[in-house]
């Protein structure tokens, strides 16, 4: 039990200085194997922050807008945060190869699964959502500080240069958004959104 304690105090220092903007933070979590379970346990954990936040905003509008709640705890929550985690794979996956092939960068997979999977955290703030009138603008900074933090991760986890990151990271994000966008229409709530958690939720319909 003693261990399990201290996993956890030491992973909520490191989210802790992130959010601080101390970025030294991801060398230490690159050169920690231990850290790689921890990592993809924060990008879960801050998928279904996402997801609760969107349930919360179905609570608030299921009486009079025909949004059933215990369904998008099912299928933005539960779902979508398993979906996502699944699709942020595909985002480092895509940051690995680029990086591999386009810039022959000596890279360890494992290392961009610690260094990414924490600077994910921001998605939590997703929680947010559920105040309407700041839905949007919630989603999108916390998404500009994932793509940020994840930039920066990348360059601690690969040591290239700030352009050659920025071009595997846009190529994972951009990947991954899409997908995600995409799995909002799929299973819809009514006509609001489906198997994606937080902003992705919503679906545009026109």
């Amino acid at each position: 039990m003693r261990y399990q304690s201290t996993n956890f105090q030491t992973v909520g220092g490191w989210i802790g200085r992130i959010f601080r903007l101390d970025f030294s933070v991801f060398t230490e979590i690159r050169a920690d194997r231990s850290a790689t379970t921890a990592a993809i346990f924060v990008v879960l954990v801050s998928s279904f922050v996402a997801g609760l936040g969107s349930w919360l905003w179905a609570l608030q509008h299921d009486e009079f807008q025909g949004v059933d709640g215990t369904e998008v705890l099912l299928k933005s929550l539960v779902l979508g945060g398993i979906i996502q985690t699944a699709v942020w794979f595909l985002w480092v996956y895509l940051v690995y190869q680029v990086l591999a092939r386009a810039y022959s960068a000596r890279i360890e997979f494992a290392e961009l699964i610690r260094t990414m999977g924490f600077a994910f955290v921001p998605v939590a703030l997703n929680i947010l959502i559920f105040i309407a009138g700041i839905a949007v603008p919630i989603g999108v900074i916390s998404f500009a500080m994932v793509v940020l933090f994840t930039n920066i991760a990348i360059q601690h986890a690969t040591d290239v240069e700030a352009r050659e990151a920025t071009m595997a990271n846009l190529t994972g994000f951009t990947a991954f958004a899409l997908l995600m966008g995409g799995f909002a229409n799929v299973f819809e709530v009514g006509t609001f959104g489906g198997l994606a958690p937080g902003i992705f939720f919503f679906a545009l319909d026109f």
